[in-house]
């Protein structure tokens, strides 16, 4: 199998409707790319947990940092297997019966190990994680402290094996149903970004940074 594609195994393997399965990095990466939340799943004392948290993703390895003393920090960085999945919802999607209704979405499923990133690399996995949700922010704003630093633990994540799942298109009747009077079709959805709103505590007037304007900027072009 090609290097551009992840391994295909019963973990990552799609069963429900494969042909909306994808394996290769550049959908995976384009998935991930478009969201910054993801829910993270792991198993202590035989109790699962899913968490949501942030991430930021640089080639084949993700990037996550909460409190030092957080169970997400603290589980994850023993090295225990980690399953983290990212969704987006395109659309509602409307049948002519009850059965049929779906969504339009694209999802992804990961699989690997975490471990923590060495105090001389954090503040470059910080960035990662700041660049990735609004890029150029990072140069605009002071830099973490010594302090600020040590009470924060950041984990990376490498990708070990992945799997995509996409579903697009309209609605798929039973063939009887096309004949009914009865509406159907696809609503959009869409993520947007509103008008900023300055902090109340700002002691002075200050132009809109660049990050956002271009964050605001691409919205518009996408």
């Amino acid at each position: 199998m090609s290097t551009d594609n992840y391994v295909i195994d019963h973990r990552n393997k799609v069963k429900r409707v494969p042909k909306r399965g994808f394996y290769d990095k550049e959908t995976v990466y384009k998935i991930l790319d478009d969201g910054c939340v993801c829910h993270l799943s792991f198993v202590m004392d035989g109790q699962p947990f899913v968490i949501p948290t942030l991430y930021g993703r640089h080639e084949n390895k993700l990037y996550f940092h909460g409190a030092a003393s957080s169970r997400l920090i603290k589980n994850l960085e023993q090295g225990v297997e980690v399953c983290l999945a990212v969704t987006h919802i395109d659309g509602l999607v409307l049948a002519r019966s009850a059965f049929h209704h779906s969504m339009n979405y694209r999802s992804v499923v990961v699989f690997g190990k975490a471990k923590l990133v060495a105090d001389s690399g954090k503040n470059e996995a910080l960035k990662v994680i700041s660049d990735h949700i609004i890029p150029d922010r990072w140069e605009e704003v002071r830099q973490p402290t010594g302090k600020e630093l040590k009470a924060t633990a950041v984990l990376e994540l490498t990708i070990d094996q992945a799997s995509a799942k996409i579903r697009e298109g309209g609605p798929v009747d039973d063939e009887p149903d096309y004949i009914l009077d009865i509406w159907a079709g696809v609503i959009p959805m869409k993520h947007l970004f509103q008008a900023p709103i300055v902090d109340e505590k700002m002691t002075k007037e200050l132009h809109i940074p660049n990050s956002v304007k271009n964050l605001l900027d691409s919205q518009e072009r996408a």
